[in-house]
C-alpha cells in the first residue's frame, strides 16, 4: 500500500467514525456486545504471550493476526485459525479497520509507534508492549493521541496491575520509611549479546521472514541473524537496551509511588563499546554492555529525588541492613527506597515490597488497604475497560511519561558513548580511563528539549524510512 493512500484512508476512517451508529462515543468507545474484536500485530515471542493472556479472558475474538515471521507466530496462528493472517500491518488496516475495536502491538520497540498510531487515530483501543515507544517524541505523541481520541489504552508493564505496586504505595503513603531521598534501581539485563557494531555480513533471508517489513522505519541494511530474533534489543536502531527493556518494569515502582514525572537532569557512565569506524553524524550502533544512569526529579511530597539505574552486572551499594545472601530485590532486579525513617526494597515488576532489616517484617502489620486491587490481570483489566468503561493501571497518559523518563536515561547513555568516540582517539591509541566522557544532560520536559547539549536533541526523535513515518 502506498503511503499517500494509507494517510488518506487513516484520515477518512477518523472522520467517518463519528457517524458509525454501533459505537457509543464519549470518554471511551464501548463495543455493542460483550466481545472485544481485536487485531494482534507482532504475535510471536512476547506478543504471543499477550495473545494468550487476552484470549484467556474469554471475552476476546481475534479478527486478524499479523507478524513478519511465520515461524515465530506459528503458535498464535494455530490457536486462532479463523483469524486472517498478514505480514504487513498496513494491509490489515485496509482490510479490517471497520471490524475491530482495538489492537495489540507486541513488535520490537522501533515499530510500536508507526504501527499503533494509525489505528489509534481511527479511535481503536490500544494495548502496546513496553517500552511504549522507541523515542521520546513518539511517547509524547502516543499519550496525546490517546487523550484526543478518548480510547482505552494499556502499556504492557504487567507489574502495574499487581498487588506489589499497590502495597508499596500504601507503605510510602503511610510514612513507614519517612521522606524518600534516593532510589536505586537495578536489573540483571542485558541477557542478550550487547556491545557490538553493525553487522556488515549479508546472510540469506529466510523464506518465512520479511526483513523489509521487520526493519520498518529503520534504514535498510543487510540481513543478519545477529539482529533477529530477540537480539535486536541491544541495537539502538531497533531496541532501547537494558534500561529500555526493564526500566518500565523496575522504575515503575518509584515513578508511581513517588509521583515522578519528567527528570530534569540525567548523567551516565558506561562500558566502552570498542569501535574504530565512527561516523560523526551517527552514534554507536550498539547499546553498551553495562551502564550506570543518574536521574534527578522534583516532587511535591518528597522534594528533590535522585534515581540511580544499574545494569550489566553493576550493582548499587548494598544496604547494611541486608542479611547475608539477601538480595535487594529478586534475581531479575529491584528497587531500593532510601527514606529518612527506613529502607524498603521491591523486586522486579514491583513484587514483594518489604522493609529492612528483615526483622521489621516479623511483626509487620500492613497499612490500611487504600488502593483497589486488580483481579482480572493486566491484559484482562484492559479488556474490561474497553468493554465496560473504567480505568487501566498503565494508560498511555501514565505509560507515556514513564517511557519518557526511561528513555531520558538512554539520552545520557548515548551522550556518553558519543563523547567517547567523537572526542576520544581511535581504538588502540587512547586509554579510556583517562577520558571520563560524562556529560550531564539538562532536560526541559514541557518543551521536550535538552537545553545544554544540542547533539542529544537528535536522539529525542528519529528519521523514518518512507512508508513507515509517524
Amino acid at each position: 500500500m502506498k503511503r499517500r493512500t494509507f494517510i488518506k484512508q487513516t484520515a477518512a476512517a477518523s472522520a467517518a467514525f463519528t457517524i458509525v451508529p454501533s459505537f457509543v462515543l464519549g470518554k471511551t468507545h464501548v463495543p455493542p456486545s460483550d466481545t472485544l474484536y481485536l487485531a494482534g500485530i507482532g504475535v510471536g515471542g512476547r506478543g504471543g504471550g499477550v495473545v494468550r493472556e487476552l484470549a484467556a479472558t474469554g471475552k476476546v475474538k481475534f479478527v486478524a493476526l499479523c507478524d513478519v515471521d511465520d515461524n515465530r507466530a506459528a503458535a498464535s496462528f494455530e490457536a486462532h485459525p479463523n483469524a486472517k493472517r498478514y505480514r504487513d500491518y498496513r494491509k490489515l488496516y485496509d482490510a479490517h479497520l471497520s471490524e475491530i475495536d482495538g489492537i495489540m502491538v507486541g513488535t520490537p520497540d522501533h515499530t510500536h509507534a508507526c504501527i499503533a498510531l494509525p489505528f489509534m487515530k481511527a479511535k481503536k483501543h490500544a494495548y502496546v508492549e513496553k517500552p511504549l515507544t522507541h523515542n521520546i517524541r513518539e511517547a509524547r505523541m502516543m499519550a496525546e493521541v490517546a487523550a484526543q481520541q478518548g480510547i482505552v489504552t494499556q502499556m504492557g508493564n504487567q507489574g502495574a496491575s499487581g498487588d506489589g505496586i499497590r502495597l508499596a504505595q500504601e507503605i510510602i503513603d503511610a510514612g513507614l520509611i519517612g521522606q524518600v531521598q534516593k532510589v536505586d534501581c537495578w536489573t540483571n539485563r542485558p541477557v542478550w549479546p550487547q556491545g557490538f557494531k553493525r553487522f556488515s555480513e549479508s546472510q540469506p533471508i529466510p523464506e518465512t521472514f520479511d526483513w523489509d517489513l521487520w526493519l520498518g522505519p529503520a534504514a535498510m541494511r543487510p540481513y543478519n541473524e545477529g539482529y533477529h530474533p530477540f537480539k535486536w534489543r541491544g541495537f539502538w536502531d531497533f531496541g532501547t537496551g537494558a534500561m529500555g527493556d526493564m526500566g518500565c518494569h523496575i522504575m515503575e515502582t518509584p515513578f508511581k509511588t513517588l509521583g515522578l514525572r519528567f527528570p530534569y537532569e540525567a548523567e551516565a557512565s558506561c562500558t566502552t563499546v570498542w569501535i574504530d569506524d565512527f561516523v560523526e553524524a551517527d552514534y554507536p550502533a550498539a547499546c553498551p554492555p553495562s551502564s550506570v544512569v543518574r536521574l534527578r526529579f522534583k516532587t511535591d511530597k518528597h522534594g528533590d529525588i535522585g534515581l540511580n539505574w544499574y545494569d550489566g552486572g553493576i550493582m548499587p551499594d548494598l544496604p547494611t541492613e541486608l542479611g547475608d545472601g539477601e538480595l535487594p530485590g529478586d534475581t531479575g532486579g529491584g528497587s531500593i527506597f532510601h527514606g529518612t525513617e527506613g529502607i524498603m526494597v521491591t523486586g522486579t515488576y514491583s513484587a514483594n515490597p518489604r522493609l529492612l532489616p528483615a526483622e521489621r517484617m516479623s511483626d509487620f502489620t500492613p497499612p490500611p488497604q487504600t488502593i483497589k486491587r486488580v483481579t482480572a490481570g493486566h491484559a484482562g483489566e484492559w479488556v474490561e475497560a474497553c468493554l465496560n468503561g473504567g480505568e487501566t493501571s498503565s494508560p498511555f497518559s501514565y505509560g507515556g511519561p514513564l517511557t519518557e523518563a526511561v528513555l531520558m536515561g538512554n539520552l545520557a547513555i548515548k551522550a556518553f558513548q558519543y563523547k567517547q568516540l567523537k572526542e576520544g582517539k581511535k581504538v588502540g591509541d587512547w586509554a579510556p580511563y583517562n577520558y571520563p566522557g560524562r556529560k550531564t544532560i539538562l532536560w526541559d520536559g514541557d518543551a521536550m528539549k535538552v537545553t545544554n547539549y544540542d547533539k542529544a536533541n537528535d536522539w529525542v526523535r528519529r528519521n523514518y524510512r518512507e512508508g513507515f513515518e509517524v
